[in-house]
């Protein structure tokens, strides 16, 4: 009985089970939605059309039409916009449906506890530049992006969560995105990002722009990457230029600029106001001060390593703008999913449009007019002037990935500016003509290559040339000046890297580099002709081990470089350069860095005197010879102090640097020593120091850099003095502020005066016992500057065109307090043996606007 009584109950429950899943399997399938394909043939037969698609493009679309939808129009309007499908209506019963691979989506980003909303959460569109930052009630947008593109969700304290587009088109509406909470010990963060978007400071010490993310600063609308590097503590041009980049005292010529693995000996257009790469392609770029990988070698002050993107896009991108003093147009375009090609171009309209930029970047290149006599005379000639400039730039990469694991990438570039000079003095009826022409073609091919998930390889190839003619015509070509400098360079370097295990890693190399040096002049009153050329020879085998611990606590690199030096005519000899580079932690959020490197370099410039040219000045490569210019040899330690807590960053360090093997001739004096040729080195001792506080919207920050720089050559009198880029005091005020789409920036900044020569007080300042008589100076580097103060500000607006377009405005605006800061000031006899005073001053208030599209 009880058993029978059990088994009647049992049946009775199971009975019940079986009837609610099979009534809620029921209802589910009665309550599914259609897919749309299944839908599509309803509406064949209920309007008498047919639908042409493919199954693919449709498949796993579901669609729920409202009741009060009726006619096929309406109806097919939804699905448009419900699915994000194109449908074409061909003739009155024929219709084509399609995948629209540009879509636009929306969805709320919550967390997977509560639900509440995760404001702030980043949603990037992978493969894209794209990105938005969710609202203050969780909610994004994206619009006119890849239908089969994937979305990254990230915030800070939660899992990152990757999400497929097409997901989402199918789930349709705004769809909730549910954030895991990430509850593992974080590793301390110690890649410092700081002054505005786009701009880190890495773990070894380098300072890396990201010109995709870059922000704003003070004074730019475009990242222009010389101008932007200017912006580093330690890293300044006292004459304020691009081409003139003084980093911790050193002379521009001892910087190593890159461009895709290629030396570049030419880094500026209009005399060294603009940049000469375009930021628009230029994807990142890397700065090093001190601690440099000994894969480099050259460059005894820093590196800077410009890199164009390495990645061939999914979709087509381009931009293009223009502003008053240039156009610029640059595009990516993907070929197959193997071949890509990228390209930029840049042209001044200085040579048909005048711009108050551009008068304002002529009377700064061409002011040797404002010149004054010692004895407190002026000069009454009239000068009548006439310029023919422009400028251009092009480049372009090809990119082909063999597989996943062999790329092949193929670079160009060539840089041009052009310059006729025409000056007429009236009252003496004579015309001077001065011709400049700066070319500079560099191509390069690189294969990357990935043998093992622990061994890869770098073979980089390169042929670069750069060309400078000048010709001078004075006195209505009674005497005329031809002068001409060639620089053909040619190197591989093949670099590989074996991860030895989680701690250890081992990279070695090799590097030939060939540069060949032409000096030509002749004049023909008097007649003088020379014709100088000179060839030198690297080979650079160089290996580092490098080591990071559990948590990163301690990272180093130690390395060495072995160069094998040889110019052909004069010289051999082998240099070991040792470098070091060490991270450690101190206590949380506190960091130390210890740096330090040997470097040598074989190629110089020597600075032509500004009234050689009109007041433009011009700068010659010459190779070493261990002779009247030695191989130049820099040794170079600091140590530095990070803090980041809560977006606040202190960062300060302290360095020593002594550069020897340095030349008169390459140090542009403009005194008794400027043609003397003598020998020498310079020692740097210098404190840099940054404070940087950011917000979610704004970003303001305080440099200030100590610098004492000294000459030492053992046959002037005094054997030491100042420095000519000796500037004790930098500082640098500034901040940036966002509202929505609007970008403002300004900033102030101030150093103390360059040092200078002034002759001997009286009449004893010209030295008659010469012919032509000279000027008796006072001890060298004696006298100083004035100090120096600009206040700078700029703004960008963002904005949509339409749904592909995307484009901005800018305003800036340099030295708004229209200051008069003296850069440079140097004397000569004229042709009445009177001394001339010539000074060189700063911008003058200079507005400049641009426009830029993207898509």
């Amino acid at each position: 009985m009880l058993g029978t009584h059990y088994n009647k109950h049992l049946g009775l429950i199971l009975g019940f089970l079986f009837f609610v899943l099979c009534n809620t399997n029921a209802q589910e399938k009665q309550q599914s939605p259609p897919t749309l394909i299944s839908y599509l043939k309803t509406l064949e037969d209920r309007f008498d059309v047919k639908f042409s698609y493919i199954d693919e493009d449709l498949e796993g679309l579901t669609i729920t039409i409202p009741g009060n939808l009726s006619s096929l129009e309406d109806i097919l309007q939804y699905v448009e916009d419900s699915l994000q499908i194109e449908t074409e209506k061909l003739n009155d019963r024929y219709y084509t449906l399609s995948k629209d691979n540009r879509v636009n989506i929306c969805g709320v980003v919550l967390d997977n506890f509560a639900e509440n909303t995760v404001m702030g959460a980043t949603v990037e569109v992978l493969g894209t530049d794209i990105a938005k930052i969710t609202d203050d009630n969780g909610t994004f947008s994206l619009q006119n992006i890849p239908r089969n593109a994937s979305l990254q969700i990230r915030y800070l304290g939660y899992v990152t969560k990757y999400v497929k587009v097409e997901t989402l088109l199918q789930q349709g509406g705004c769809t909730k995105i549910l954030l895991a909470q990430y509850y593992e010990q974080l590793d301390e963060v110690f890649v410092y990002k700081y002054l505005t978007s786009g701009i880190i400071k890495e773990k070894d010490a380098s300072i890396t722009l990201n010109t995709a993310e870059f922000g704003i600063l003070p004074g730019l609308i475009e990242p222009d990457i010389l101008q932007t590097v200017q912006a580093l503590p330690g890293i300044k041009s006292i004459d304020e230029t691009v081409s003139d980049i003084n980093v911790r005292g050193g002379t521009n010529d001892q910087n190593l600029i890159l461009w895709n693995g290629i030396k570049m000996y030419q880094s500026g257009h209009f005399f060294g106001l603009i940049s000469a790469f375009n930021p628009y392609q230029t994807d990142k770029v890397t700065i090093y001060k001190n601690g440099t990988p000994a894969n480099f070698g050259d460059g005894v002050s820093s590196v800077i390593q410009m890199e164009t993107g390495n990645t061939i896009t999914d979709i087509w991108k381009g931009g293009a703008g223009f502003n008053l003093i240039s156009g610029d147009v640059f595009g990516e375009i993907p070929i197959t999913n193997k071949l890509g090609v990228q390209f930029s171009a840049r042209r001044s309209a200085t040579d048909f449009l005048s711009t108050p930029t551009y008068k304002q970047f002529i009377n700064r290149a061409f002011q040797d007019s404002e010149i004054t006599l010692q004895n407190n005379s002026t000069v009454d000639d009239e000068f009548i002037r006439d310029e023919d400039f422009f400028f251009y730039d092009f480049s372009g990469k090809i990119l082909y990935d063999l597989n996943e694991d062999h790329k092949i990438r193929l670079s160009a570039i060539h840089i041009k500016n052009n310059l006729k000079f025409e000056e007429t003095n009236v009252s003496a009826n004579e015309t001077n003509i001065s011709l400049l022409k700066q070319d500079n073609i560099s191509v390069g091919g690189q294969l990357q290559s990935n043998w093992t998930d622990k061994f890869s390889s770098h073979l980089n190839i390169y042929y670069s040339r750069y060309n400078l003619d000048a010709q001078n015509v004075f006195a209505n070509q009674v005497q005329q000046l031809f002068q001409n400098n060639q620089v053909t360079e040619n190197a591989l370097k093949l670099s590989t890297n074996y991860i030895l295990n989680d701690e250890f890693s081992w990279s070695n190399g090799y590097q030939y580099i060939e540069t060949g040096i032409k000096n030509f002049t002749e004049i023909n009153q008097p007649d003088f002709f020379s014709k100088v050329i000179e060839v030198a020879r690297i080979h650079a085998p160089y290996t580092e081990f490098g080591y990071s611990s559990f948590e990163n606590k301690f990272i180093g690199k130690i390395g060495a470089r072995f160069n094998f030096i040889e110019n052909l005519d004069t010289f051999k000899k082998l240099l070991i350069e040792p470098r070091i580079n060490l991270n450690f932690k101190l206590a949380n959020y506190l960091r130390a860095e210890v740096l330090g490197e040997f470097k040598s370099q074989t190629t110089n410039q020597i600075i032509d005197l500004e009234q050689n040219f009109l007041g433009i000045e011009k700068r010659r490569w010459i190779l070493s010879n261990d002779n009247t210019l030695p191989v130049t040899k820099s040794k170079q330690g600091s140590f530095g102090i990070n803090y980041e807590k809560n977006n606040f960053y202190v960062g300060i360090e302290g360095f020593y640097k002594n550069v020897g093997g340095i030349s008169t001739s390459t140090q542009g004096f403009q005194n008794q020593y400027q043609f003397s040729g003598e020998i020498g080195s310079y020692d740097v001792q210098g404190i840099e120091l940054l404070i940087n506080k950011k917000g979610d919207n704004y970003s303001t920050w305080l440099s200030y850099a100590y610098n004492k720089n000294d000459y030492t050559f053992d046959s002037i009198v005094p054997q030491s003095f100042p420095n000519n880029l000796d500037i004790r005091h930098t500082v640098t005020f500034a901040s940036t502020y966002t509202y929505k789409d609007l970008k403002l920036s300004i900033g102030l900044n101030y150093r103390t005066g360059k040092p200078f020569t002034e002759p001997v007080e009286g009449d004893e300042g010209l030295d008659q016992g010469y012919y032509p008589p000279r000027i008796n100076y006072q001890p060298p580097n004696s006298s100083r500057l004035p100090e120096y103060f600009r206040a700078d500000a700029s703004a960008i607006y963002n904005f949509q065109i339409s749904r592909t377009i995307r484009a901005n405005a800018g305003l800036s605006i340099l030295n708004f307090t229209d200051r008069k800061n003296t850069l440079n000031k140097y004397y000569r006899v004229n042709e009445d043996d009177e001394i001339e005073t010539i000074e060189n001053f700063s911008l003058g208030i200079t507005p400049n606007v641009s426009f830029r599209v993207s898509f």
